[in-house]
């Protein structure tokens, strides 16, 4: 992916038009932003953050190399802009936020003074602006201050402008492929809930040996201090335990039902079944 903030029209190259987003497997992976003569630090910023934004959104890189052409700055001799080394700086900043590694690179300029304090200021943003005396101060006149000051070039690009090309890049980088994000994971077996109910008669009545299979053995009660009144089931002593026959025990008129089915062919007791929720 490239972005690329530049003059266009009757300037050397004479590439970067709107229109030129990449070619075969690299179409719309180029974002050109042609401008035109006097571009300021608020109308460069106000296209420079939002696109970068949706670039870095869109895209995701994992590291970024940013080319700084001090041509931009105010006073260039070949460059049209209009820029100062603080709106410079912001662009810097902005890209530095996203703590992805940066490779900065120092990029054309035409003036010499310029560039010297394009390149010193964008390593030590906390810089004071009052230059040292060096052997090459007499370069810094008439200020000799660290900062370029803006001149009175007419910013041609209008904020008519700079939206229609804006909504147009994003319009392209709609078009290409997002990054990839958290994929999509299957959920195991063992986390399924009940299976599907089955579509027996529920009026038909439970047969009677699966209500046998389906009484609690003795063997399965409880026989801890806190039921019932607080005694345990002991015998008398003497007496023998006798369990009533179970071939005497009464037959409930159980109705059967999808859920009492389901609960015979799992074969558990009554007591035992919980429902997953």
């Amino acid at each position: 992916m490239t972005v690329s903030f530049h003059k266009y029209g009757e300037y050397f190259p004479g590439t970067g038009d709107l229109k030129d987003v990449g070619a075969e497997k690299g179409k719309y992976y180029a974002v050109n932003f042609p401008l035109r003569d006097g571009v300021d630090d608020e109308s460069y910023e106000m296209i420079f953050k939002p696109v970068m934004a949706k670039v870095m959104e869109v895209y995701r890189p994992s590291a970024v190399v940013l080319q700084c052409g001090a041509d931009s700055l105010a006073g260039d001799r070949l460059g049209c802009f209009n820029l100062s080394l603080k709106g410079h700086a912001e662009c810097v900043d902005f890209i530095r936020r996203y703590n992805l590694p940066l490779l900065l690179l120092g990029g054309g300029g035409y003036t010499i003074r310029n560039v010297a304090r394009c390149w010193t200021y964008f390593p030590s943003p906390l810089l004071h602006p009052e230059l040292p005396y060096n052997d090459y101060f007499e370069y810094y006149g008439p200020d000799f201050k660290l900062h370029i000051s803006p001149t009175n070039m007419t910013n041609q690009n209008t904020p008519e402008y700079l939206n229609k090309i804006k909504a147009r890049l994003f319009e392209n980088l709609r078009l290409i492929p997002h990054a990839p994000s958290v994929p999509m994971q299957s959920i195991p077996e063992d986390m399924i809930q009940d299976p599907e109910p089955t579509e027996d008669d529920p009026d038909e009545r439970i047969p009677q040996h699966v209500q046998d299979k389906m009484i609690a053995r003795d063997e399965d009660l409880s026989d801890s201090e806190d039921e019932g009144d607080g005694r345990r089931n002991e015998s008398v002593e003497g007496a023998s335990r006798v369990p009533y026959p179970r071939s005497h025990l009464p037959s409930p008129p159980v109705l059967w039902s999808r859920h009492t089915a389901r609960r015979a062919r799992l074969r558990l007791p009554r007591r035992r079944l919980v429902r997953l929720s």
